[in-house]
C-alpha cells in the first residue's frame, strides 16, 4: 500500500519548494536534482560558495583550469532562477558566447539570448525598448557591455557573471578602460567572477579583482600598497589572507583526483634546421630591430610591437613578409606627413597577431611624439629602402623548413593515433593568420588535405560557408542557433572539427573557452612565451572528459640558441609539457606576470647576440625564477588562496556523502509526490521512471516514457524544473485541505521504523505549518509539524514527519480539529527557538560585514596619515641640509620651504581631522544599513491539521 492522500501530497510539494537558509546544501538539492551532468563535489562546494552571506557583494570562483568553473556558475545561476531572481547577465570574451548559451541550455535548460550589435539593434527597431531588459539570461562581450554601459546600469541585475575575470585584473590602473567601465557600471550588482589565476601578476591584481566585487573590501589602492608591501612578514600575510578568504575560493586539480581521473600529457620534440636563406632573413630582420634609432615603430608599446615581430619572424616567413610591407608604408606615410602613419602598425598587428590588441593593454610603455629632424628624414628613407630589401627576401621564400617538420609530426600522429585507438584529430596553434593560412595551403598539397578547418577570431575563410550553412540546415529549429551570426559560426566549426573533421587550425582564438576534450593531440607550431598562454591551449584538449592520453608538439629551431632556453624553460621550470596536470596555477602565477615574463624574454633576444651572451643572460633569468616559483609561490599565491589539501579534500568528502544523501532523498520525494498526483495518469516502473499515459486536467504534456536525470539517458528527463512537475507542485501546494482522520498503516511499511513503533495504537492530533522568516534581504521556509497524542505528550517533529513515510488512508472528513491548551504552549516554543537560530546566524554575518568595514575605514585613515608622515619626512630633510648649508642664501631658501611644508602639513592635519570623521560616517551608515536588513518578519501558514492513528 502507499501513501495516497492529498495531505501528503501538499507536505511532500512544500517540501521540494521550499525556500533554504542560504549557505545551505539543501538550499540547491532541487538545482542539484535539475542538472543533467554527473557532479563533482568540488563544483557543488563552490556553487555554494556566493551564498555563504547573504551579505556579500559577489564572489571570485578561481579552480584550476579544466575543474568547470563555467559548471560552477551555472549552478549559481539556476539556483538564482529558481529563486525567481531573474535578471542575469553573462559577461564574456567574445569567443565564447555560444559555448555559455549551449551550456545553459543543455545543462541547466535555461533559455539565454546573446546579444550583440546585430541582434540590439533587432530589439531597439522593434520594441522600442532596452535590449537588457529581457525575461531570458543575456550574454554578450567585453566589449559590447563596455558600449552600452548606459543600458546596463539601468538594469537591477540580481546577477551579473564575468568570465575570464583575469582580464580585469589592471582595473586599479585608470588606463584599463574597460575594467573601470565595468566596476562603475556594476557597482550595485550582486557579481560572479570566473577565474583560474586570480593573483596572476602581483598583489594589486586580486585587489582590482576585489575592489569589482566590493568597493569596501579595502580602502584605495595606495593604502593597499603601503598596508601589505610587506607581505612575506608572518602576520601581514595571514591578516591579508583573513581578509580575502570571503571573496576568494579555489580547489586544484591534485584535490580531486579521487572524483576526477584525468589522463596524462606526453611531450613530444621536432627539429628543424631553416634553409640558408630563411637564416639570413632572420639574421637581417634582427638586427634591423636591435636598431636604436627604430623609425618605423611608433614609440608607443615600442617593447611589445617589437615582441610581436619576432614571434612573426619565428612563424614563418608569410607572417613576417606582411608585417615588413606594412612597417614600410607606414614610413611613407609618415615621410608624406600623414596623420594616419601613427596607427598604421597597431592595426595591421591586430590583425594578424590575434592577441595583440589584449596584451597591449597590460604593456605600459611612455608615449612620446614623433618629430622629424632632418637626419631622421635620411635615416627614414634608408630604413624604407631596407624594409623592401627583407620583404622581398621574405617573399622569396616559399618553402618554410619547419612547415615541412610538420608534415613530418602529422604522419607520426596520425601513425599514432591508429596504432593505439585514438580518434585521428589534430588541433595546430599558430600566432599568426597569415601562417594560418600559409599551413592551409602546405596541407592542401599534402597527404593530409582532407578535413582541415580553420578558427581563428573573424572565422570568414571561404571554406567555412559550405559548414556554416549545413550545420544551420542540420540544427534547424533547435535552440542551437542562436541568431547570433558570429556565435553560430564558431559552433559549427567545433561541430565539424568533432563529427568529420581531421586537423584543425586555430589562432589564440581558439586557446580560450571552447572545449575539445575529443581531440588528444595538440601542436604549437607557434609557441608563446607567456606560459599562461600555453596552459590555456593546452587546457583545451588536456582537461575533464579526455579519454586518452594527451601529446603535445613543440617545434624547435637547431640555430637559435635563443629558442632553446625558451622551451627549455617552458618545459624544465614550468613543466607545461608533460604529467598529469601539465603546470599548476600556482607555478604560472609565481612569475610577476606572463607579460613580465614575455618582456624579459624580448630584452635578451634584442641585446644578446653571441651564444655565449644568451646563455648567460638565460642562467640568469633561470636563477631568478627559482626565486621566483621556489619562494613566491609557497609564500604568496599557494597559502594566500588555496587551503591545505588534506583540509580540502576532507571537506570534499563529507560534500560528496551529503549531497549524495540530500539529492537521492529530494529525487525519491519527487517521485512519490508524482506517483501521488498523477494516479492512473501514469504507471510508475521503478523508483526514477514511469509512463505517462494520459494528461491531468487536459494539459499537453508528452505521453511516454520519463526518468530522473543522469539515468539511461533513453526517456525524457523529469525534473523539478519541468513543466508537468512545476503544474503539479503548484497546484498540490495550492490545494485547500479541511481537517480530517488519517489513518497510518506502519504494519504495511515495508522497511522499520522504530521510532513510530512506541505510538502504535496511539492517536492525536498533527498540524503543519509552513514558517516563514524574511531577513537578510532572504526568505526561509520551515516545516514544523506540531504533533501530540490524546493524552498530552508532545511528539518530536521528525518522528512526526516520518508518519508521511508509511501507507496511510484518510478515514474521514471532520470539522474540526482542536489542540490540548497544555500542548498549544509548550509548541510555541518551537518556532522561538527557530528564531534564535536564525538570529545567531545573521549575527555571525553581521560581524564579519562590520569587520570588513572596519578595516576598510582603518585602510583609509592610514593613506591619510601617510601622506602627513610623508610630509614630516621631507620637513625633516630639509631642515637637515638647510643646517648643513654653506650660504645664507641657502639657509633663507630652506627656511622658507620649511614654512611652506609645515602649513601644508597643519592643513593636512586639520582636513585629516575632518576625513577621519567622514570615514566614520560612512562607516556607521554601512553598518545602520545592515542592521535593518537583520530585522525579522515573520508568518506562519497552517497547511492542514489532521487527526492521526497508528495501527
Amino acid at each position: 500500500m502507499e501513501a495516497q492522500t492529498k495531505y501528503h501530497s501538499k507536505l511532500f510539494a512544500t517540501e521540494l519548494m521550499r525556500r533554504c537558509a542560504s549557505d545551505s546544501l539543501e538550499k540547491m538539492t532541487g538545482t542539484l536534482a535539475d542538472a543533467t551532468i554527473d557532479l563533482n563535489p568540488h563544483q557543488i562546494d563552490a556553487a555554494l560558495f556566493p551564498f555563504h552571506s547573504p551579505l556579500t557583494k559577489g564572489v571570485i570562483l578561481a579552480d584550476e583550469v579544466g575543474l568547470g568553473k563555467t559548471i560552477e556558475a551555472g549552478l549559481v545561476i539556476s539556483q538564482r532562477w529558481a529563486e525567481r531572481k531573474r535578471k542575469i547577465l553573462i559577461i564574456t570574451p567574445a569567443n565564447l558566447r555560444k559555448q555559455w548559451y549551449q551550456e545553459l541550455a543543455d545543462k541547466f535548460f535555461l533559455d539565454s539570448s546573446i546579444l550583440e550589435s546585430k541582434t540590439y539593434n533587432q530589439i531597439l527597431k522593434k520594441r522600442n525598448i532596452n535590449p537588457f531588459s529581457s525575461d531570458k539570461i543575456i550574454i554578450c562581450s567585453y566589449h559590447f557591455a563596455k558600449s552600452k554601459a548606459e543600458d546596463i546600469r539601468s538594469i537591477p541585475w540580481d546577477l551579473v557573471v564575468i568570465d575570464e575575470a583575469h582580464r580585469l585584473r589592471n582595473v586599479y590602473k585608470p588606463s584599463n578602460v574597460i575594467g573601470n567601465v565595468l566596476k562603475s557600471t556594476l557597482r550595485s550588482s550582486q557579481k560572479l567572477l570566473l577565474t583560474a589565476t586570480p593573483l596572476q601578476n602581483s598583489l594589486l591584481e586580486l585587489y582590482g579583482l576585489i575592489s569589482i566585487l566590493d568597493d569596501q573590501a579595502f580602502g584605495d589602492v595606495k593604502s593597499f600598497r603601503d598596508r601589505y608591501a610587506k607581505v612575506r612578514d608572518k602576520g601581514v600575510f595571514e591578516h591579508l589572507r583573513l581578509r580575502i578568504k570571503p571573496f576568494c575560493h579555489r580547489t586544484l586539480r591534485r584535490q580531486v583526483e579521487p572524483y576526477i581521473k584525468y589522463t596524462k600529457r606526453h611531450p613530444m620534440l621536432q627539429e628543424f634546421t631553416p634553409s640558408e636563406t630563411e637564416m639570413r632573413l632572420y639574421d637581417l630582420v634582427s638586427e634591423y630591430l636591435r636598431r636604436e634609432n627604430l623609425q618605423a615603430l611608433p614609440n608607443s608599446q615600442r617593447t611589445l610591437i617589437i615582441l610581436v615581430l619576432r614571434k612573426q619572424l619565428a612563424s614563418s616567413s608569410y607572417a613576417i613578409a606582411g608585417a615588413l610591407d606594412t612597417m614600410r608604408k607606414r614610413l611613407l606615410a609618415k615621410l608624406n606627413r600623414h596623420e594616419e602613419a601613427q596607427d598604421i602598425i597597431a592595426q595591421e598587428l591586430s590583425e594578424d597577431f590575434e592577441s595583440y590588441t589584449e596584451e597591449s593593454d597590460e604593456w605600459e610603455e611612455d608615449s612620446q611624439d614623433e618629430v622629424l629632424t632632418d637626419s631622421d628624414i635620411i635615416a627614414l628613407k634608408k630604413e624604407i629602402d631596407d624594409l623592401k630589401e627583407y620583404r622581398d627576401l621574405a617573399e622569396s621564400i616559399k618553402i618554410n623548413e619547419k612547415g615541412q617538420a610538420l608534415l613530418q609530426v602529422l604522419q607520426r600522429a596520425f601513425e599514432y593515433a591508429e596504432e593505439f585507438g585514438v580518434p585521428q584529430k589534430v588541433i595546430i596553434f599558430t600566432e599568426s593568420k597569415r601562417t594560418q593560412n600559409y599551413l592551409v595551403d602546405l596541407l592542401s598539397d599534402s597527404p593530409f588535405s582532407e578535413g582541415i578547418v580553420l578558427f581563428n577570431g573573424s572565422n570568414n575563410d571561404e571554406r567555412l560557408k559550405t559548414i556554416y550553412q549545413d550545420w544551420k540546415e542540420k540544427n534547424k529549429g533547435t535552440d542551437r542557433v542562436t541568431g547570433s551570426r558570429t556565435a553560430d559560426k564558431r559552433s559549427a566549426i567545433v561541430d565539424y572539427f568533432r563529427d568529420e573533421g581531421k586537423i584543425m587550425i586555430a589562432t589564440e582564438a581558439g586557446a580560450e573557452g571552447i572545449n575539445l576534450q575529443f581531440c588528444s593531440l595538440v601542436v604549437n607550431y607557434d609557441l608563446p612565451w607567456n606560459p599562461q598562454r600555453v596552459e590555456q591551449r593546452i587546457g583545451r584538449c588536456h582537461r575533464y572528459g579526455q579519454k586518452h592520453d594527451v601529446v603535445v608538439v613543440n617545434f624547435l629551431n637547431t640555430k637559435n640558441a635563443a629558442d632553446k632556453r625558451v622551451f627549455e624553460l617552458l618545459s624544465e621550470k614550468f613543466k607545461l609539457f608533460e604529467g598529469v596536470f601539465g603546470s599548476s596555477d600556482e607555478v604560472l602565477g609565481s612569475i610577476e606576470s606572463g607579460v613580465d615574463f614575455e618582456k624579459r624574454i624580448v630584452d635578451i633576444y634584442q641585446k644578446c647576440r653571441t651564444e655565449e651572451e644568451i646563455e648567460q643572460a638565460f642562467a640568469k633569468l633561470r636563477e631568478e625564477m627559482s626565486q621566483e616559483i621556489d619562494d613566491e609561490m609557497t609564500q604568496t599565491s599557494q597559502k594566500l588562496l588555496e587551503n591545505f589539501d588534506d583540509e580540502v579534500r576532507e571537506k570534499l568528502r563529507v560534500r560528496d556523502k551529503r549531497s549524495n544523501e540530500c539529492l537521492t532523498k529530494f529525487e525519491q520525494l519527487l517521485i512519490r509526490f508524482t506517483k501521488i498526483e498523477l494516479g492512473d495518469h501514469a504507471q510508475f516502473n521503478s523508483e526514477s521512471s514511469f509512463t505517462l499515459l494520459s494528461n491531468p486536467d487536459g494539459k499537453q504534456f508528452d505521453l511516454g516514457l520519463y526518468e530522473l536525470p543522469r539515468r539511461s539517458g533513453h526517456a525524457m528527463l523529469y525534473r523539478p524544473s519541468h513543466p508537468m512537475a512545476q503544474y503539479l507542485l503548484k497546484r498540490a501546494k495550492r490545494r485547500e485541505l479541511q481537517p480530517a482522520s488519517i489513518s497510518f498503516h506502519l504494519s504495511e511499511y515495508e522497511g522499520k521504523i522504530t521510532s513510530l513503533e512506541p505510538y502504535i495504537g496511539q492517536s492525536g492530533v498533527v498540524r503543519a505549518v509552513l514558517f516563514t522568516i524574511e531577513s537578510m534581504n532572504m526568505t526561509e521556509e520551515y516545516i514544523v509539524l506540531d504533533c501530540c497524542t490524546d493524552v498530552g505528550e508532545i511528539i518530536d517533529p521528525e518522528i512526526a514527519r516520518r508518519m508521511f513515510d508509511v501507507p496511510a488512508t484518510m478515514e474521514q472528513d471532520l470539522t474540526e480539529i482542536l489542540f490540548d491548551e497544555s500542548c498549544h504552549e509548550r509548541l510555541t516554543g518551537r518556532y522561538e527557538a527557530i528564531q534564535k537560530e536564525v538570529e545567531k546566524r545573521n549575527t555571525q554575518f553581521y560581524d564579519t560585514e562590520a569587520m570588513k568595514l572596519d578595516e576598510w575605514a582603518e585602510d583609509m585613515k592610514s593613506e591619510l596619515e601617510r601622506e602627513i608622515k610623508d610630509i614630516d619626512r621631507e620637513i625633516r630633510d630639509v631642515r637637515r641640509a638647510t643646517t648643513l648649508s654653506p650660504t645664507l642664501e641657502e639657509k633663507l631658501e630652506g627656511q622658507r620651504k620649511l614654512r611652506a611644508l609645515e602649513t601644508q602639513r597643519s592643513q593636512k592635519r586639520r582636513s585629516l581631522f575632518d576625513a577621519q570623521d567622514d570615514i566614520d560616517r560612512k562607516r556607521d551608515n554601512f553598518i545602520k544599513e545592515i542592521e535593518n536588513k537583520l530585522v525579522q518578519q515573520t508568518s506562519k501558514e497552517v497547511l492542514f491539521s489532521v487527526k492521526w492513528q497508528i495501527h
